[in-house]
């Protein structure tokens, strides 16, 4: 079986999601959110969705969370009727933790220059 069809599909979930959430989703929570990865499981059954966005408060993480749960059976409908698939995969929404993880090591390296 091709080890393919699951990319080539979370591509086109990731394309689809993001003109979702900018034109269709009218939640405030959800506003500025871009979603930046996606892992689709091998039988095309549940797809996690790594979103970032520039809040920083644990608060507005928190609702963000709260507000793409709630949105998750309308993008999921709206992807059923925009794909051609048999069977539409379940959306799991992650936060995606390496835009963080980034800003952090680019902090350390201002303050390393800084010391110099």
């Amino acid at each position: 079986m091709a080890k393919y069809r699951p990319e080539r599909l979370g591509q086109e979930i990731l394309r689809e999601v993001n003109d979702i959430l900018q034109k269709k989703v009218r939640d405030p929570r959800v506003q500025g959110i871009t979603i930046t990865d996606i892992k689709v499981t091998g039988d095309l059954q549940q797809a996690t969705l790594y979103y970032s966005s520039l809040s920083e408060l644990a608060s507005e993480r928190e609702k963000e969370q709260q507000g793409l749960d709630k949105a998750a059976g309308l993008i999921r409908s709206e992807l059923g009727s925009r794909l051609q698939i048999y069977k539409t995969p379940e959306l799991i929404f992650e936060r995606d933790e390496s835009v963080d993880y980034g800003n952090r090591i680019d902090e350390l390296l201002a303050s390393l220059h800084q010391e110099d």
